[in-house]
């Protein structure tokens, strides 16, 4: 053992950092190790071995994480261009087309586009192609369903295929694009049920704009509950857009303006508050959207001057920016 190690652990016995029994392990650990060394000189020495590098690992070619945004463009292109040769086969020989060839040729798109997007997504591959494309064939199948079985009992038919469709995709697929489907099929079958369920056949259409404004608020509700399970931005955004048609509805119902004005601000106070709190902009944007069309709008219904109605909305937004820089200023002092 080497004489400056038994210095030192004497001076930190006397100066109290150790104790006898402690310097004493210490001195048998070291004289242990040299006697090791000694007898097998090729054996490493532990603090070389442990500041010795790590032999590099081989590396592998780089794993591309990101998909081809070719492939991606090129799955929207294609099934776009399939939806957009129904679209043409179906008007230009609507009239010459059986119900058998009409129901054929909506069967086959939907099916076409629905089974790309269940193979893309067994394989994991393009899940936003994925949910696109079953966007694209939920709304295709419900138009089948429709020409299938015609009449009000079809259009009924073909809102419900088309919705079972795009909630087993949420489901599955989770992607944005069914959100926005769900939400066309729900605003289409608001429209439908109104007509042609709740709406009496001797009823005017200004009376049962305020049913369709209800079955509109009752959508935004649905998703306002699936931002809490899936994409959060899209859905409350949609939910704010089906707001904004609940006030446009209330507009046509007779004596509807109270009603539009009080939808037509609680949506956008939501968005608004919702912006607050997560400093997502598409709700800001959403919001303050609603806000130009339906205020100026109910108020000069109400009103039936538009002078006065311009001169309320600068005061209005004289006082609102008022507060703002009031707010600011405080929070800078604070």
């Amino acid at each position: 053992m080497s004489s400056r190690l038994d210095d030192e652990l004497s001076r930190l016995v006397s100066a109290g950092v150790l104790r006898q029994y402690q310097a004493d392990s210490i001195r048998d650990a070291a004289d242990a190790e040299i006697d090791a060394a000694l007898a097998d000189p090729g054996r490493p020495h532990p603090q070389a071995a442990a500041q010795a590098p790590e032999p590099a690992k081989p590396k592998g070619p780089p794993v591309d994480v990101h998909p081809n945004a070719l492939v991606e463009v090129l799955g929207y292109i294609g099934g776009a261009l399939l939806l957009g040769a129904v679209a043409l086969l179906t008007l230009a020989n609507w009239g010459e087309m059986g119900r058998a060839a009409r129901v054929s040729t909506g069967t086959t798109a939907a099916v076409v586009l629905l089974g790309a997007a269940v193979v893309l997504a067994l394989l994991r591959r393009r899940e936003q192609l994925s949910s696109a494309l079953a966007s694209l064939g939920c709304c295709v199948a419900g138009f089948a369903t429709y020409v299938a079985i015609e009449g009000e009992t079809g259009q009924v038919a073909g809102v419900a295929v088309a919705l079972a469709l795009a909630a087993v995709g949420l489901w599955w697929l989770e992607g944005s694009s069914l959100l926005v489907a769900t939400f066309g099929i729900l605003a289409v079958g608001v429209l439908v049920i109104t007509a042609d369920v709740l709406t009496p056949d001797t009823g005017s259409a200004a009376n049962s704009a305020g049913i369709a404004g209800t079955g509109f608020i009752i959508v935004a509700f649905v998703f306002a509950m699936l931002g809490l399970v899936r994409d959060q931005v899209t859905s409350w955004s949609l939910a704010g857009a089906a707001m904004f048609s609940s006030s446009i509805c209330w507009l046509v119902q007779e004596r509807g303006e109270i009603m539009a004005l009080a939808v037509g601000t609680a949506g956008p106070a939501a968005l608004l508050v919702a912006y607050g709190l997560t400093r997502r902009s598409s709700y800001a944007v959403v919001g303050c959207a609603i806000l130009l069309v339906i205020w100026p709008t109910s108020l000069y219904q109400l009103t039936d001057n538009m002078a006065g109605v311009a001169v309320g909305l600068v005061v209005a937004s004289g006082v609102l920016l008022l507060a703002v820089l009031m707010l600011s200023r405080r929070r800078s002092n604070e």
